[in-house]
């Protein structure tokens, strides 16, 4: 009589299985511990007597805010000073990002520098800024730096028409009058032609080999069109000067301390770390690709400008991508100095009303929008800055 054999397992059945039931409980785990906190959050609010929702928006702030770029007053609403906040913080991200851009690009090719003393001074510089807080950066820049400025009545007067002490940067401020927007007009035609200039020299370039100076051409339209216009159309722009009235100055442009010692805080510390990217992506370019520049006389500035940086970009911008994004969270630091960004706006309106989790919300939410789209545009530059096969 025949033996009968077993029945065949399926390993790759009872994987899927094992799977599916992990998945299942992991799921599961999420849910109830998502409950459970939901839960709580709502017994707590109610024993605090905490309505929750977004309906305080609406109410009356009753604070007002130093620094802001639009009108504001302590009688406006609490959604209009989030608001001011949301403001304060993407102005001052993407004046930081700009500044740490430039300081980080000269930085970083400073450190590859063929002057001994250059190069080492930027490594100093690096190697400082990276391995000290930013918050101590910032206190210092605040409490040391911009408070040995003089006093009001000793003000640094500036050709401009501007003062810097203690208390800020006055500068004139520009009031535009009839006609000025002809001018404004003029600098965007200038800026669209010479996006257009740059896009056609780029592609008769790969036609035909033919070089056409775009950059310089098109440099010359956004600045020399708006002031051809502007003295055309009878100079259309008086300004307002600050002057001394009492104790402080009144009128003009100011730029007050608090903001300052964020901006420049954020800019030397962020461009060190954008140093390092600038320095490693160069030297990840080919030895090979400076000596064939040098064959065919290409002048070492002129090297590192056509040939070493754009084929470096491949490397730095990944990277630098992380650091911008840092950077944006990194302005939540002007609690600690007093500039009104978003989260020392939205922390005075849950020390008044208690609306934490709402505040908190939307901190998270503006945060990661402003993040995905310093991410967008620098994985289009990526993609940008990647060969491409032919």
């Amino acid at each position: 009589m025949n033996d009968i054999a077993p029945p065949r397992t399926n390993p790759f059945a009872a994987d899927k299985i094992l799977s599916a039931a992990t998945q299942f409980l992991v799921v599961a785990a999420v849910l109830t511990g998502g409950y459970m906190l939901f839960v709580t959050t709502q017994g707590n609010l109610e024993a605090r007597h905490i309505e929750s929702g977004f309906t305080f928006l609406g109410h009356e702030a009753g604070f007002p805010i130093g620094d802001s770029l639009i009108s504001f007053e302590a009688s406006d609403s609490y959604g209009r000073a989030f608001v001011v906040g949301v403001i304060n913080t993407f102005y001052v991200s993407v004046l930081s990002i700009i500044g740490a851009t430039v300081v980080g690009v000269i930085m970083g090719v400073a450190q590859v520098s063929h002057n001994w003393l250059i190069a080492k001074l930027a490594e100093i510089y690096v190697e400082i800024m990276r391995n000290i807080p930013l918050l101590l950066t910032l206190l210092f820049v605040y409490g040391v730096v911009l408070a040995g400025l003089p006093s009001v009545r000793r003000s640094f007067e500036m050709f401009t028409g501007g003062y810097l002490n203690q208390r800020g940067l006055y500068l004139p401020r520009p009031l535009p009058l009839d006609g000025f927007g002809f001018v404004l007009a003029a600098a965007l035609i200038a800026l669209i032609g010479a996006v257009a200039l740059i896009i056609w020299a780029r592609r008769h370039h790969d036609r035909t080999g033919v070089a056409v100076p775009s950059v310089r051409i098109g440099f010359a339209m956004i600045i020399g069109l708006p002031v051809l216009t502007y003295f055309v159309v009878g100079a259309p722009l008086d300004w307002e000067l600050p002057a001394l009235k009492g104790f402080n100055f009144k009128g003009g442009l100011v730029f007050r301390p608090e903001f300052a010692a964020l901006l420049l805080g954020l800019v030397v510390y962020r461009g060190a770390f954008i140093a390092e990217n600038v320095r490693s992506g160069i030297q990840a370019v080919g030895k090979g690709q400076r000596e064939a520049a040098a064959a065919v006389g290409l002048a070492p500035g002129r090297t590192m400008q056509l040939v070493v940086l754009p084929q470096a970009l491949r490397t730095i911008i990944p990277s630098t991508t992380n650091d911008y994004a840092s950077l944006v969270k990194d302005s939540s630091l002007a609690v600690a100095i007093g500039y009104p960004d978003m989260v020392s706006v939205g922390g005075t309106m849950i020390g008044q009303n208690g609306q934490a989790i709402e505040v908190i919300g939307m901190w998270m939410a503006i945060y990661l929008a402003i993040n995905l789209v310093v991410s967008l545009l620098m994985n289009w530059a990526n993609l940008k800055a990647q060969l491409v096969e032919r």
